[in-house]
């Protein structure tokens, strides 16, 4: 597990999501030493935030070899972007990094993977295990022995109970709860606010109080708990 950045971040991603992220970075005393996006006035090009837009994705190839030494992160709140992206930053020869926010608590046995991002005040309990390129966003709660499976997003403020399975690639949205012991599907979403009570098949979307499946998402998501044409960060 790395348990913080490097000296040097390069972030791939320049939107919402990668300014929590460079916050992150930056509050830890390390620095960022540029960001990759593809808009043409993402958000983390704000002067105020001192982090330098270096070229577009598809110039990760010819940036990496000057910025060796340096850790890479898919720093975008949408799954499935996040994931290509952590394969490019791998074949760039790039170390993937996990960031921890200074103000999360993260228990000493819990287990992190790479490329992870967990956000400020939130909390991981003991036994809980967190896989590759996942995001425990601002003031989530990942309670003991709950698993994240690979390059999920438990959205802020969303709570998972002891022992929950979150599938890889799934989604938990803004301030939803999943009861201790019950499993939420391969790339299903979990909406914002609902409760889940029961499991939530791979695939499914579930919404409401308690929360009932609806069928599969035809897109992916973000973290508001339903569909994004154009994901943040």
């Amino acid at each position: 597990m790395t348990t913080g950045p490097p000296d040097a971040i390069l972030l791939i991603g320049g939107g919402g999501h990668a300014c929590v992220v460079a916050d992150a970075v930056q509050r830890r005393g390390a620095r960022v030493v540029g960001f990759l996006d593809d808009a043409r006035h993402p958000a983390l090009a704000d002067p105020a935030l001192s982090c330098p837009r270096l070229g577009a994705i598809i110039d990760l190839p010819d940036i990496a070899p000057s910025c060796r030494g340096a850790g890479g992160h898919a720093a975008t709140g949408d799954n499935r972007r996040r994931a290509a992206w952590a394969r490019a930053i791998r074949q760039a020869g790039l170390e993937s990094v996990t960031i921890l926010h200074p103000a999360a608590v993260i228990s000493p046995g819990a287990r992190i993977g790479a490329g992870v991002f967990v956000g400020p005040g939130s909390v991981i309990g003991p036994g809980a295990i967190v896989e590759d390129g996942c995001i425990v966003n601002s003031a989530a709660v990942v309670e003991h022995h709950a698993h994240l499976g690979p390059f999920c997003h438990v959205a802020p403020r969303a709570t998972l109970g002891g022992a929950a399975v979150v599938g890889a690639g799934a989604l938990i949205g803004l301030g939803a709860i999943v009861l201790p012991g019950r499993r939420i599907g391969r790339d299903a979403v979990l909406g914002a606010g609902a409760v889940a009570v029961r499991d939530v098949p791979d695939g499914a979307t579930a919404v409401g109080v308690p929360a009932r499946w609806t069928g599969a998402p035809t897109t992916h998501h973000r973290g508001q708990g339903r569909p994004s044409p154009s994901p943040q960060g």
